[in-house]
């Protein structure tokens, strides 16, 4: 009796479990809207160079993740976005940065009115020492909202998004450091997304959080994204596969490939890329 013949078993794959590729087609940046487009950005601390004529474009609604090694300048770029940088000494900047067609370093942007466009949650959770209603109207008494029922009301959409009402609606007017470190990010989120910015930007958002709220927060990324176009920086590339549409590799500040994260993880164009996502350095 002829035997059929044998083939042997493929490799695994150095990303396998990153992606459920039957769910999701690779997305391409020349059919999305832009929501960011950066040209030749440049970035010096005094006579450090620490970003290298980066361009890219990230589209709107969409998650956009930074990976690379250690100062590569995920998180100098990420504070780009919302003028961050500014708060540091000797800082020069080259090249520009638009958002929706308007330049984020014109002399005559309002800083603080692209901040509230441009939002951002840092690696540790950082409330203020108010109550967690405090924490989440913060933003609207800045802008002079005043009307209880409207703050009412945002507080309590803003932490329902989050998934933290349920969890804090009895004790809205307790202090913010009595929650969990997991709500805490969460509540830092709701008070990001108070105040309706257009983009959110997550440095490492999960770096100090537990497993279980590390999930939490990537399915929050994940419901998120339908309102808000989101750059995430993380250390994590598992964590970069799970929860981002499109992929930015950076190296010693320079931005070595930005693709649909699946076909970057699973088909890098660039052998410095090839060679971080398989371990050979990074």
């Amino acid at each position: 009796m002829n035997m059929p013949a044998s083939h042997p078993e493929p490799a695994p794959s150095m990303t396998a479990g990153l992606f459920d590729a039957a769910n999701r087609e690779v997305l391409s940046l020349q059919h999305e809207d832009i929501a960011l487009s950066v040209e030749h950005l440049s970035l010096y601390y005094g006579a450090d160079k620490a970003l290298d004529d980066v361009s890219l474009s990230v589209p709107t609604k969409r998650v956009t993740a930074f990976i690379g090694p250690s100062g590569c300048g995920k998180s100098t770029l990420l504070r780009c976005f919302n003028r961050m940088n500014d708060l540091v000494d000797s800082v020069r900047i080259e090249g520009s940065i638009m958002l929706h067609g308007e330049d984020v370093y014109d002399r005559n942007t309002d800083v603080a009115e692209l901040r509230r466009r441009v939002g951002m949650v840092f690696q540790k959770p950082n409330p203020f020492p108010k109550s967690i209603y405090e924490n989440v109207a913060y933003g609207l008494r800045l802008q002079g909202v005043r009307t209880r029922a409207v703050l009412d009301e945002v507080v309590e959409r803003s932490l329902k998004a989050v998934g933290l009402w349920d969890e804090v609606k009895d004790r809205l007017e307790g202090n913010a450091f009595g929650l969990s470190g997991g709500q805490q990010q969460r509540l830092v989120i709701a008070r990001a997304i108070a105040i309706e910015p257009e983009v959110l930007l997550l440095d490492e958002p999960t770096s100090a959080l537990d497993p279980i709220s590390t999930a939490k927060i990537e399915q929050l990324i994940d419901e998120l994204k339908e309102q808000f176009t989101i750059l995430i920086v993380t250390h994590n590339m598992q964590q970069a596969g799970r929860v981002s549409d499109f992929t930015a590799y950076m190296y010693l500040g320079k931005l070595i490939e930005h693709a649909d994260t699946m076909d970057l993880f699973t088909n890098p164009k660039e052998k410095a890329t090839e060679d971080y996502i398989t371990g050979r350095y990074g």
